[in-house]
């Protein structure tokens, strides 16, 4: 079995729709669970097809993709959760209303808006709302600042790329792509094989990604905010509520009522079932064995500047990771448009720490028990480990538990015609489980409470 096809039927498909643009005997669809996968049409399929899987090909990983781009980089630094780097901001976009219009500073927006304003590309390639029957949002290619615009804030949802990628076949322009690590890695890995993609896809704006989620998430906050499944338009996950903090967001779900009229519903995420990010809800299986918070092979990376001193602006902060000079020239180029304050790397590691803390120390767990079943797995920058507290082992294995139940609940929940309070009764017992696995005990809150009386008196004096 080749590389490809072990990925597809071990389940580690993320849907990033990469490889039917290079082997025709593959195509990407939703499957039932919500989720882009790719569907083999044959058992036979080209070798480079599993060259530009992000979860196929084992030599042409992140370090080597980044290496490759920035290694000579001059000024480049490495750090084992940022990869190559120049610069490291936190900071946010200052005008034309791209930071309120984003999800948090808006800065990849106003990135791009600015590559197509001072002609370095001709489109970008970006999620957006999308015309197709059933689909909230897909990938779609801008033109003008108005185009780009319509595609401000996170989407959380699932999305894929086949179609932009038969657009750049067919259309000779230069083009930015916005996308999340794997998706980012995926198309590096095919401009290394497809010399037309990597002359005509010129700059690629990485987002950090907690993970991927199939379209239960979407319509089950709509869902349980009183919308029905069968009836919801659009969702904005990332609705700011004005005078509250940056992470104390809300949704809004737009849709018709059970007679048919149009209804708009805002609610606060912290009142919804599904939104603890931490839960892992509807995630893609894949992002459990994904090792790349910070887009890497991205020429710049931003994300939510989610630290203690940028959170209660409920405006939003971005984290910013420069890998590209001309990244950076464009910053410099327009420094009056833009609020940058340098930080340590460090800064930007502490931001994301419970993401790459499940990456790195959860993912070696997860390939030790992959490897203890004698099943494949992709090969990662990390080694399978065994070497971890109890308690965390248990942690990471209530995690998988809980993606698993959770669409096998909203199926019951849709099936029983119950709604989301059968959903919320399947998923109790398992949740109460987990969650006394990842409450530290009582002795270990005490120290940390005592840690933090001290820090905050010995910065008193």
């Amino acid at each position: 079995m080749d590389a490809v096809s072990q990925v597809i039927r071990g389940g580690y498909c993320v849907g990033c729709g990469v490889c039917p643009f290079v082997d025709s005997t593959l195509k990407i669809a939703m499957n039932e669970d919500g989720k882009y996968q790719a569907t083999e049409l044959s058992e036979k399929h080209d070798a480079e097809a599993s060259q530009v899987c992000p979860f196929a090909n084992s030599s042409y990983n992140e370090d080597a993709i980044s290496r490759e781009l920035y290694g000579n980089v001059d000024g480049v630094r490495h750090d084992d959760a940022l990869g190559y780097y120049l610069h490291t901001y936190v900071g946010f976009a200052a005008t034309n209303g791209f930071r309120e219009r984003g999800s948090s500073g808006g800065l990849v927006n106003w990135m791009a808006s600015k590559l197509l304003e001072t002609g370095r590309v001709d489109a970008v390639i970006h999620v957006k709302p999308s015309n197709e029957p059933g689909i909230m949002y897909s990938y779609q290619v801008s033109h003008t600042v108005d185009e780009l615009n319509q595609g401000a804030k996170s989407k959380y949802y699932p999305i894929e790329l086949s179609h932009v990628l038969e657009y750049v076949r067919e259309h000779d322009e230069r083009y930015a792509v916005v996308g999340i690590p794997c998706f980012i890695k995926a198309l590096r890995m095919l401009e290394h094989e497809e010399p037309l993609v990597k002359e005509r896809i010129r700059y690629h704006l990485g987002l950090v990604c907690g993970h991927l989620k199939s379209t239960f998430f979407a319509l089950s906050e709509a869902w349980e905010s009183g919308i029905e499944p069968g009836n919801v338009e659009s969702v904005d996950f990332r609705y700011k509520i004005p005078g509250r903090a940056a992470s104390d967001y809300g949704i809004k779900a737009v849709g018709r009522d059970s007679q048919g009229d149009p209804v708009e519903v805002v609610k606060p995420t912290r009142e919804l079932s599904t939104t603890n990010w931490g839960y892992g809800y509807f995630k893609y299986m894949a992002c459990e064995y994904c090792d790349d918070v910070l887009a890497e092979t991205a020429d710049v990376t931003c994300g939510d500047a989610w630290l203690p001193q940028y959170v209660s602006d409920g405006k939003g902060t971005n984290v910013v990771v420069v890998r590209n000079p001309e990244i950076q020239t464009l910053f410099d180029e327009f420094s009056k448009e833009v609020h940058m304050e340098p930080v340590p790397a460090s800064v930007i590691a502490k931001s994301q720490s419970s993401g790459i803390r499940h990456r790195r120390e959860g993912l070696k767990y997860r390939l030790y028990l992959k490897d203890q079943k004698h099943e494949w797995r992709p090969t990662k920058r990390v080694q399978a480990s065994n070497d971890l507290p109890e308690r965390r082992k248990k942690v990471y294995e209530g995690r998988i538990q809980l993606i698993e139940e959770s669409f096998n609940a909203y199926h019951h929940a849709l099936d029983s015609g119950q709604g989301m309070p059968a959903f919320v009764e399947h998923m109790q017992p398992i949740l109460t489980e987990y969650k006394k696995a990842d409450t530290p005990p009582l002795w270990r809150r005490a120290m940390r409470k005592v840690k933090r009386q001290l820090k905050k008196m010995i910065r008193r004096h």
